[in-house]
């Protein structure tokens, strides 16, 4: 797993090293050959528990198998040759800055441009680097039935070394997912796996005993089950999303996890349901976006192509002027994204306030920070979180 991870988040600048040293051009080169140079050239170059011999002598296997032995010899040379340069190896360089980072930390150009603008030359370089780190994993402790100090002594027993999060209370932190589903505490219900950032989210909305919150795109399902634990399992969560086979996964995580308020339903968060028309006291809307915020867990994300998330900003207002519809005067409309571009957050927002004079950006406070202005953002190469924006509005009328 982490050599495909690996290869996925450093492509761009292994194919530039293999394309350097290749004495075949790189468009001539055949894809299976392509994709067994980038697994050896990982291990080399960015790999120390791989012995170099071994990552060789592996890719040639992989190359006489699949392409016989002409191929397997190139893919030899090509590797040692590669392998001799391992402690002086030549830096990319170019003139453009955004070619530079383009290829030394494997995004693409439209991608880095866009950090550029929105945050700066030097916070950009640092969401890029992040992004091609191994992220920890956030546990949330379900204190509907544990506390933090049980479960860590739980998952200690079991050869599971954890800590509690420097920041966010009931919270668990460890390095790899590995077999948490198969642990005793979480089997038991007493842990769930949420993000940080999704967390604060909730938080930020407020949840409260014996409210009513509609989760509008409830999928996987962690959102409604940390405001279900606020709300100490008390009031009402009405969880939608259109695909009814990722409904049945919350249901289950709900009896596991000994919550009984949470009802789910198949909607499109788009489409409005007369009988919910101001029948919330908070409304979650998470919506669809392009997931760069989640680039370091999902590297072939920011493989996507531009045009193909064109569309997004107009799909996630509509959702948020939907959903709007469901809040109670006086209530809480929280809008999310796991996204850092602007046109899929500050911009909708924007948008939204302009055609809605009813709703007004509201402050609130979380673990990493204060919001500006009812918004903020978290960012991975700042906060250790996944990249997440939070909005909070308030209906006054």
């Amino acid at each position: 797993t982490r050599i495909c991870m690996g290869v996925l988040q450093n492509m761009m600048l292994l194919d530039w090293h293999i394309e350097r040293v290749s004495a075949i051009p790189f468009s001539r080169i055949q894809p299976q050959i392509i994709d067994i140079l980038r697994i050896g050239s990982y291990q080399i170059l960015f790999t120390e528990r791989i012995p170099v011999h071994a990552a060789v002598d592996e890719s040639v296997k992989l190359a006489r198998r699949y392409c016989g032995s002409g191929a397997s010899g190139f893919v030899n040379a090509l590797l040692r040759r590669l392998s001799s340069e391992r402690t002086e190896l030549p830096v990319y360089g170019d003139p453009d800055p955004v070619k530079e980072l383009s290829i030394r930390y494997s995004h693409p150009e439209w991608l880095v441009k866009e950090y550029i603008s929105s945050y700066g030359m030097q916070s950009a370089e640092q969401i890029l680097s992040a992004d091609n780190t191994i992220p920890s994993v956030s546990l949330q402790v379900n204190t509907l039935k544990s506390d933090t100090a049980s479960v860590l002594e739980s998952l200690s027993e079991e050869g599971i070394m954890a800590e509690q999060h420097g920041k966010m209370k009931d919270c668990v932190v460890l390095e790899s997912a590995g077999r948490i589903a198969e642990t005793k505490a979480y089997r038991a219900g007493s842990i769930y796996v949420q993000d940080c950032a999704a967390k604060a989210s909730v938080e930020a909305a407020g949840p409260a005993d014996g409210m009513t919150l509609i989760d509008a795109c409830a999928a996987p399902g962690g959102k409604s089950f940390a405001a279900a634990v606020m709300m100490g399992n008390r009031g009402r969560i009405l969880a939608f999303d259109i695909h009814e086979k990722k409904l049945g996964r919350i249901r289950s995580g709900a009896e596991r996890l000994g919550i009984s308020i949470i009802e789910t339903s198949v909607c499109d968060a788009r489409r409005f349901e007369p009988v919910m028309e101001s029948a919330a006291d908070i409304v979650l809307t998470d919506v669809p976006c392009s997931g760069t915020g989640v680039i370091r867990k999902k590297p072939e994300i920011r493989y996507k192509e531009e045009n193909r998330l064109a569309s997004l900003p107009d799909i996630q207002l509509d959702i948020l002027r939907n959903q709007s519809r469901y809040v109670k005067p006086g209530g809480a409309l929280l809008y999310s994204t796991c996204t850092l571009l602007r046109r899929e957050n500050e911009e909708v927002i924007t948008r939204f306030l302009d055609s809605d004079p009813g709703f007004q950006p509201e402050d609130f406070n979380t673990c990493f920070g204060s919001s500006d202005g009812g918004m903020l953002t978290l960012m991975p190469s700042v906060h250790g979180t996944d990249g997440f924006f939070i909005c909070k509005l308030r209906r006054t009328q």
